[in-house]
This record gives C-alpha cells, structure tokens and sequence, in this order.
C-alpha cells in the first residue's frame, strides 16, 4: 500500500489517498472522482478552473486528511466559506466532532452546588473569624473615648464629637487602637508630649487588660500649627521626633509690584 497525492477538481484543496482505491474523496467539499485525474490536476494546478459546487455528503464516503494548496488561497477561501454557510442556514452541516460547543464545557448540576457551597462556607468561615477581631477593637475604641479626656490635664483638646458621630480632635484607629492622633490648637513642648503619650499609654493598658510594656507598638501623632510630632515608646522610654511644615514661599517684590499694578488699573477702568 502506497499514499498519494492529488487535488481536488472541485474546490481545489490537497487529497492524500490510497493507491488501492480508484476513487477519492476531498475532506472538504466531498467531492468524489478518480484518483489518476487528482494525480493529473495537481501536476499542473494553474490550467484548471475550479468549480467549487456544493456537493452533498452520502454515508458512502471515506474521508481523507487534506490541505488546502491551491495558488488563489482568498479565492477559493470565499468560495468555500459561502457553500459551508448554505449549509449553515439550511441545516444540513452537522457540528464537528473536533469542535467544542459550550455545553461541553459547562460545569455539571453537582460541581455547581459544590462550589456554591464551598464559597458559601469560606464566607462564613471569614466571617466567623473576623467579627470577634472587629467587635473586641469597636468595643476598645469605644471605652478609650470615653476615658479620653485624662488628656485634657495636660493640654486642651477637643473631645465633642460632630454631627456624623466622630471625635473632633483626635482619632483612633488600629487592630488594638495602638494609634493616636491629636489636634493641639496651642504650641506644646516635648515634655507635654511625652506626658500625654503616657497618659494614653496608661489608659489603654487599663481598657485592653495589658500587662506586658504599655507603650510598645503605641504611636501618638500631635498636630499642631506648624507641624508634627511623632511619639512612639518602648520599655518605659519616650522619643519625640518633630516634624516642621515646610514654610509657604512669600512672593517676589516684581510679582507683588506687578499685581498691584494690575488692581490698580483694574479699579480705575
């Protein structure tokens, strides 16, 4: 047994046959007709006129592997999806069996509950874990404000609170409320920070129980009108660090003799 090689004389595309078998068969466009007359186009592609006819499929037929070789590739290409959309609309071309529609993708009615289900209790595993975290660190925030004011005895700050519930002059945030920040309407010296870093340090230990350094973790940002301070502390030892804000550049003598220029026009017009 031998393979060979033709093309076919209706859309132009390679045939590879069984040298056994007088006929073949083109994959594509089923055309049936005698392997030596294949043989013969192939030899010499450019001196026959394809037809391109639509040529219905029997149960008879065998089917061979072809590739498309024929010189006016776009031709033929146009020519062949028009015949396979025929097909189309009338109903006759049967899905191939190498083709993935959706539904043999689609996840099975089981798969589908289980997944739902896994997500449903990941969910609720997350949330299980997470509420207690976030009531305990509501509840702290919500004992330390209402002790806040100790802090007053060092320095004024605003402890009212506005019309959507939150405190004026300071906030308090953190997994364990280990953040501070302040707003001082005054200058204040370093000493009254430290004060006021320990007051809060004591005040929180009260609330969370803790017994261990008070001040570790802690940071207590002070606002006040020409920058920040930063204090942090760690085994009964305060640092402060400032940080001024950068000054606004006064204008230039030309710009300000400039716009006076210009107000001056402007208000004799």
């Amino acid at each position: 047994m031998a393979t060979k090689q033709g093309m076919c004389k209706n859309c132009g595309s390679l045939i590879i046959f069984d040298d056994r078998n007088e006929n073949c068969e083109c994959i594509f466009c089923h055309c049936i007709f005698p392997g030596a007359e294949a043989v013969k186009i192939l030899e010499n592609p450019d001196d026959y006129t394809f037809a391109n006819e639509e040529i219905a499929e029997t149960s008879e037929s065998t089917h061979f592997y072809a590739t498309k070789v024929n010189p006016d590739m776009i031709e033929s290409a146009v020519a062949r999806d028009r015949a396979m959309k025929a097909k189309e609309d009338s109903g006759s071309i049967k899905p191939s069996d190498f083709e993935i529609s959706p539904n043999d993708v689609k996840a099975p009615a089981k798969l589908k509950a289980i997944l739902i289900g896994a997500t449903a209790l990941l969910v609720i595993l997350i949330i299980a874990v997470a509420y207690p975290f976030y009531n305990s660190r509501k509840k702290l925030k919500k004992e330390i404000s209402e002790g806040i004011s100790v802090l007053n005895e060092i320095v004024n700050i605003d402890t009212s609170a506005d019309e959507a519930g939150n405190a004026k002059g300071y906030t308090i945030y953190g997994q364990s409320c280990q953040f501070i920040k302040l707003a001082v309407p005054s200058q204040i010296t370093e000493d009254k920070c430290k004060q006021l870093f320990e007051k809060y340090t004591d005040l929180r230990a009260e609330k969370a129980d803790i017994t261990s350094d008070k001040m570790k973790g802690v940071t207590m940002e002070i606002f006040v009108s020409n920058g920040i301070y930063e204090v942090t502390g760690e085994g009964g030892v305060i640092s402060v660090a400032f940080t001024e804000d950068a000054p606004v550049a006064a204008p230039a003598t030309s710009d300000v003799a400039s716009e006076a220029t210009t107000e001056a026009t402007s208000e004799s017009k």
